[in-house]
């Protein structure tokens, strides 16, 4: 079973509408193949697209899978955790799902749904004291990176693929989903502070260039590596929201530039930590959805299935050309094609 994170720990890279995008035409393409998505995000943003997004009610959808008896969210599955942090209680996997095409018929029916949930921020203490509880002949700290690994057990024989998103953050429910990661796609913007994010992202995850010997010890990759664990490798990045009318010349283009020196630099490094051996293998350019995207995730509405022309859009008349529409489905497309097309079916 692959497991596939979109994450970035800046914010405004566009991430979850990429994942959105991404994952219904994958999904779209491979009806044959059972796909699971776990939205650990306390903003949900990736469960409410699913659930119906601001036009089909996906807010009030989604409340009322928090508010179902049994919490159907990542934040009821913690929750039952955390009173048995260290060994898995009795617990049915499939309770916590949600299928999103019950509530929204433009997601496919192959995809089920994790949601997301602000409980997240409140367990977030909880769950870090827990982890570093110091108890003898138990690594506490691994038990708890072990939840989504746990859940996920139960679902192996089920889903072909696994896709996480991720809230820009390190915390302790992030680092949960990363542990259980396999492959990260990591969205950047053409600026210098995603320039810098990449840094961050390399040192969070693989310890790469901390500022002292002092945080080693301490290190996300570090501590799953005397568990004997692997990390994720770096499976694409994306550079989103290019400009429509970037030049050659521009200041855009430059710092993309260096962004492809930095990632380069990393590959020859430590090639080891990426599944791709190339800038052009690994990086994919994606220019602005603008009006396409605006509508496309109001509605709650992959692009394939999006119409054109002039949409009603909460009492507002919006036009989405045709012409736009069809060159942002062939970005997803092409994202899919690079990096997705080939994932192996469950045993």
């Amino acid at each position: 079973m692959e497991r596939i994170t979109f994450w970035n720990n800046k914010g405004g890279t566009g991430k979850t509408s990429l994942a959105f995008q991404t994952i219904c035409e994958y999904a779209n393409q491979n009806s044959n193949k059972k796909i699971l998505i776990i939205d650990v995000c306390p903003q949900a943003n990736l469960s409410e697209l699913l659930l119906g997004g601001l036009y089909q009610g996906g807010s009030k959808n989604l409340f009322q899978r928090q508010s179902a008896m049994l919490r159907a969210t990542i934040g009821g599955y913690f929750q039952l955790r955390l009173p048995s942090p260290y060994s898995p209680p009795n617990f049915n996997a499939q309770d916590f799902l949600t299928k999103p095409n019950t509530y929204n018929p433009s997601i496919p029916k192959n995809i089920d749904l994790l949601c997301g949930d602000p409980l997240l921020e409140l367990q977030s203490n909880a769950i870090s004291t827990l982890a570093n509880n110091n108890i003898p002949t138990i690594n506490s700290w691994i038990s708890v990176i072990d939840w989504l690994n746990d859940f996920l057990k139960q679902l192996e024989s089920i889903y072909d693929i696994v896709f996480f998103d991720l809230n820009p953050s390190f915390s302790i429910y992030t680092q949960i989903a990363l542990a259980a990661t396999s492959k990260l796609v990591l969205p950047v913007m053409a600026d210098d502070s995603s320039r810098r994010a990449i840094q961050n992202a390399f040192s969070l995850i693989y310890g790469i260039k901390l500022p002292s010997e002092i945080y080693t010890k301490y290190a996300f990759a570090e501590k799953l590596k005397e568990a004997g664990r692997e990390l994720p490798k770096v499976h694409m990045i994306i550079k989103n929201r290019l400009t429509q009318y970037m030049g050659a010349a521009s200041a855009f283009a430059t710092v993309l530039k260096e962004i492809d020196r930095d990632v380069s630099s990393l590959i020859g490094a430590y090639p080891d930590i990426f599944s791709f051996t190339t800038i052009e293998d690994g990086v994919v350019e994606v220019r602005d959805f603008n009006t396409a995207g605006i509508v496309s995730t109001a509605r709650g509405c992959p692009f394939y299935s999006l119409n054109s022309g002039r949409l009603d859009l909460l009492g507002k008349r919006v036009q989405v050309k045709e012409e736009f529409r069809q060159k942002c489905m062939n970005t997803i497309k092409e994202i899919v094609s690079k990096s997705f097309a080939y994932q192996t079916p469950a045993n």
